[in-house]
């Protein structure tokens, strides 16, 4: 059964269970972590020799208010803090990223946009330091919103911003792209770019329809534009321990993906939100936080994983 056949399986269901086959779902086990597998210490990640060729990491999935942005900033910054040098990539026309680490979009000269769109425009020139040691942004506003209809007459029209990465590629380690809450071109080129997808999810019940489309696309983009391709993961994002519904989507989200979904688990809470307005990571807004703590034990689990260098 494929993992499609699973999450529809689920999603038609009149309810889950809370329990996985064959394990414990005790989340009052202090053994047991929040996905119903024994809670592990990853190991702090070794100092880097030397920097690049980047892993370029897609942040995906089209239903939004998922935790898309959020994740992709504080895992950069956790990413940053074990001495990792990281790209963020803007590729929504919302600029949520963008703002979210002290940008204007209305004062940007530059933007993701004009690299995609006029080969003139060398990439560094947009980029642009962040307040975070060890990130830079390539920024995006409004104008990005006009890139998908001016693509759609490119030859190649999928590879643009694969070929705009490739000259930037050996100055970071990692590259994330924080993808708009679509399926469409622009989300495409983000797979055709990418070695590796995290799908964040939030932990409700009608996040989880839209996961077996997100699987579709992820399968076509392999087969026939980047066979490299891969899930490194899934986020359970906004989770409530206090809540049967958080725990049942955490459990049928095992069931569907298996291994494939993080061990760590971001927790519902209002010091992301305060981190936001402050144009801020939470690793450096509130640095003891839970939250803090959480994206760092992300990115030792990523780095583990190999899915980051």
């Amino acid at each position: 059964m494929t993992v499609v056949e699973r999450v529809d399986r689920y999603v038609s269901s009149e309810r889950g269970t809370t329990t996985l086959e064959g394990t414990d779902f005790d989340l009052e086990d202090a053994v047991m972590g929040p996905t119903g597998r024994p809670h592990r210490d990853f190991p702090e990640p070794a100092p880097l020799a030397s920097h690049g060729p980047a892993r370029v990491i897609a942040m995906v999935n089209q239903k939004g208010g998922v935790g898309k942005t959020t994740s992709t900033i504080n895992l950069a910054a956790a990413l940053a803090e074990f001495g990792r040098r990281v790209l963020l990539v803007d590729f929504d026309p919302q600029g949520a990223l963008s703002a979210g680490l002290g940008a204007n979009p209305h004062e940007l000269d530059l933007t993701v946009y004009n690299v995609l769109m006029d080969r003139k425009v060398d990439i560094r020139d947009a980029i642009q330091k962040t307040g975070v040691e060890g990130i830079d942004l390539l920024p995006a506003n409004i104008d990005l919103s006009a890139a998908e209809v001016q693509l759609v007459n490119e030859v190649a029209r999928e590879q643009v911003l694969d070929r705009a990465l490739k000259s930037v590629e050996d100055d970071y380690d990692v590259v994330l792209i924080d993808c708009q809450p679509s399926l469409g071109l622009l989300t495409v080129n983000a797979l055709t770019a990418a070695h590796g997808v995290i799908i964040p999810l939030i932990c409700e019940f009608f996040a989880l329809r839209a996961v077996a489309l997100l699987v579709e696309t992820i399968e076509k983009v392999q087969d026939r534009l980047n066979p490299r391709l891969q899930v490194d993961g899934v986020l359970a994002t906004m989770y409530d321990a206090r809540t049967l519904h958080s725990r049942e989507v955490i459990s049928r989200l095992v069931e569907a993906f298996g291994d494939k979904v993080f061990e760590t688990v971001i927790k519902r809470s209002i010091k992301f939100a305060d981190a936001t307005v402050a144009a801020e990571p939470i690793t450096s807004y509130a640095g003891n936080h839970i939250g803090a703590d959480a994206y760092r034990r992300l990115a030792k689990e990523l780095i583990s994983r190999g899915g980051a260098p």
